[in-house]
């Protein structure tokens, strides 16, 4: 395995590829800062994985899609994957949005919803106060590295009192190795609003037989009383690295609900938080991933607890086979002054084979006495009793360990609110867990 901990990029680099695209001069400022620091910081260091030694420099150069004319004019499995939803609709390949529609009703009502790129030329003044607000670019070398270098992305603004009924939908997908492929998503929900967001994150397949690295920030805002659906599945190819940060800051009374699927066949590292600002905010977050061959995941989810009579709730559910190796932190950080506060946390792994390695770290940090806090973790194989019970009427001990692992993912499956996108899901699940 490759060893690259160079900067692939500097500021006069960084700042040179924004101005060709056009983009204005805070963001080409914005970039060069960024590169400037990237080369300074180091990678971010998840809890027993060494991600320093993974292939992070396979970035990529900057590549122009072209527009297509129609949806049919797209790979097939992108109209597959739009089958529904495609009145809102971005779809993003390799660098560049390749096709864009947002409903007529819902641009009537003052929605936004378009790439990141156009939404910074367009709407200037409203990005610049929440992009990179929920996660600092000079956190890290991944963040600053991420800020130099994002492209295409998705932009979305629902205006006070709003509610979206449709989900908006992004399909997100690199067919080309040596394509950069980072796009960074910003969700605002204004006061009382309601929205719901669901991306594809995919490999065509048979394509980008070389190393890739798709790094990815989420930053979601719910104000005051609003609410954000935001569900996510990524299936990247095993020559990838899948490098996904994910933020959402919670006003009173908002809420936030997270539906992540990692189902990467290479390399993952995937930290999905919840900041909790607001009093009588929530949060609940449901993760489930599949690791097999020699796979390397870190798989974090976070809930930090500033407002009064906040509440989260984060399941994360594993399966591991061959010789996967997967690192699942759960923590729950409620701070001084957060009283009343209450944060759930499960955390289970289900082993197929003797030689996987999963690990299921529950972590509480509770510095407020009058707070409710509890976790639950666990590692083990398919239960022996259950196989019996189910073959004892009838099934096959083949189908009855499909039941119960199908059983074991579905409380995470059964969360995503989209027929299609469930559908695809299982789909997936299926792929990966009968190879």
């Amino acid at each position: 395995m490759s060893t690259q901990l160079s900067t692939p990029t500097d500021r006069q680099s960084a700042e040179a590829l924004a101005r060709s695209k056009g983009e204005p001069q805070w963001l080409v400022d914005l970039r060069g800062e960024a590169a400037e620091l990237a080369g300074t910081l180091e990678w971010p260091k998840p809890e027993k994985i060494r991600i320093d030694r993974w292939n992070l420099t396979a970035v990529g150069q900057y590549e122009q899609a072209q527009p297509a004319a129609s949806l049919s004019e797209l790979p097939a499995f992108v109209t597959e994957l739009a089958a529904e939803g495609a009145e809102s609709l971005i779809v993003q390949q390799n660098s560049s949005t390749a096709w864009k529609q947002l409903s007529a009703e819902l641009s009537a009502k003052g929605v936004i919803f378009t790439d990141l790129e156009t939404a910074c030329k367009e709407h200037g003044e409203l990005v610049q106060q929440y992009l990179f607000k929920a996660i600092d670019k000079g956190d890290n070398k991944l963040t600053a590295l991420h800020a130099a270098l994002w492209n295409g992305g998705v932009f979305v603004y629902v205006p006070r009192d709003v509610e979206v009924e449709l989900p908006l939908q992004a399909i997100l997908f690199n067919n080309k190795s040596e394509a950069a492929f980072a796009p960074h998503i910003v969700i605002v929900a204004d006061t009382n609003s309601k929205v719901t967001y669901v991306d594809y994150v995919v490999t065509e397949q048979g394509t980008a037989s070389e190393p890739f690295v798709h790094h990815s920030i989420v930053e979601v805002f719910v104000k005051a009383g609003a609410h954000v659906r935001f569900g996510s599945i990524h299936s990247l190819g095993e020559n990838g690295v899948d490098l996904s940060l994910r933020r959402a800051v919670i006003e009173n009374d908002g809420n936030m609900e997270w539906v992540i699927g990692d189902l990467n066949d290479g390399a993952t590292l995937s930290d999905t938080t919840s900041q909790l600002k607001g009093n009588g905010s929530n949060s609940d977050a449901k993760v489930i991933s599949i690791g097999q061959n020699e796979q390397k995941m870190s798989l974090t989810t976070q809930a930090v607890h500033f407002g009064r009579s906040s509440e989260s709730n984060m399941v994360t559910r594993a399966v591991m086979k061959d010789n996967a190796t997967a690192i699942i932190n759960g923590i729950t950080k409620i701070e001084k002054g957060a009283t009343k506060a209450n944060g759930v946390q499960t955390e289970k792994v289900l082993m197929l084979s003797p030689k996987a390695r999963g690990d299921a770290n529950p972590i509480l940090l509770i510095d407020e006495d009058d707070v409710k806090a509890g976790h639950a973790a666990s590692v083990g194989q398919v239960n022996a009793e259950q196989v019996y019970y189910l073959m004892s009427r009838g099934i096959s001990k083949q189908d009855a360990e499909r039941l119960i692992i199908y059983g074991f993912l579905a409380p995470v499956v059964s969360e995503i609110p989209i027929d299609s996108v469930r559908e695809q899901l299982q789909r997936l699940l299926e792929r990966k867990l009968e190879g």
